[in-house]
């Protein structure tokens, strides 16, 4: 079993004439917390739509545990064990917060297709459900529709659904944009916990969220990328300072 859980190799990506990815490779092992970085139309989204399968390739590969995966559609790359998060939120609003992650525990449950199994006389699904209601603190709301959570909430569930499937690989889009402090803390405290044994890559405009949880950090700029590695190593780089970090890293 090869130790790299995600592997890009010369990756890239262009919309006609415009060139958004250049040549990425990257090498992400197994257990590793993994931050992209970089400014505004640096590609971050590009990429995590193209690991997941939602755009395809214009050159390169992408191997999952060793695997091409690039070419394969969204649900057969999730069910190889990579699963995403979105930066819009994306839960079913009029379904309870419990329904949501019963929803997103199917597949991986061994339940398929069938208008006749009552869904709530399924112990050991209802059991696993309320295991990670428990685990992302949502116990309480659990009978709320997810449209009338709160904003930290909502991003609380999806992350949820995202981890509910037991995907090995984790893909966060900016899991705590748009949170305050307070929020922001404890979103970190959840990814932490949720992402242990996993592989978490996850793209994230807050530094502070960034030099806390990640292993390592790759800075993208202009779809190419500039340095990957440590956070202090990434920090003290003075390419990385002069194109993104600026006096966050004085």
């Amino acid at each position: 079993m090869t130790d790299t859980a995600l592997s890009l190799r010369n990756v890239g990506k262009a919309f006609g004439q415009m060139q958004i990815i250049r040549g990425v490779n990257l090498d992400i092992k197994r257990g590793e917390r993994h931050a992209i970085i970089g400014p505004n139309g640096a590609g971050k989204t590009t990429l995590f739509n193209l690991i997941s399968g939602r755009f395809r390739l214009s050159s390169g590969e992408i191997l999952l545990g060793g695997e091409r995966i690039d070419g394969m559609p969204p649900h057969r790359i999730n069910r190889m064990g990579l699963s995403r998060s979105f930066q819009i939120t994306s839960i079913f609003q009029r379904m309870s917060v419990f329904e949501n992650l019963r929803c997103a525990l199917l597949w991986s449950m061994g339940y398929r297709y069938s208008f006749w199994t009552p869904l709530w006389r399924q112990r050991e699904l209802n059991a696993r459900t309320y295991e990670l209601l428990d685990g992302l603190n949502l116990a309480s709301r659990r009978d709320t529709p997810a449209g009338l959570l709160s904003y930290a909430d909502q991003r609380a569930l999806e992350i949820g659904m995202t981890i509910a499937g037991g995907a090995s690989v984790i893909l966060l889009d900016e899991p705590t944009a748009g949170m305050s402090n307070t929020e922001t803390d404890n979103a970190v405290e959840l990814i932490r916990r949720v992402s242990q044994g996993k592989t978490l890559v996850m793209v994230e405009h807050d530094m502070k969220v960034v030099f806390g949880l990640a292993d390592i950090i790759t800075v993208l700029v202009y779809g190419q990328v500039i340095a990957s590695g440590p956070p202090e190593q990434v920090r003290a780089n003075r390419a990385v300072q002069e194109a993104y970090l600026g006096s966050l890293a004085a």
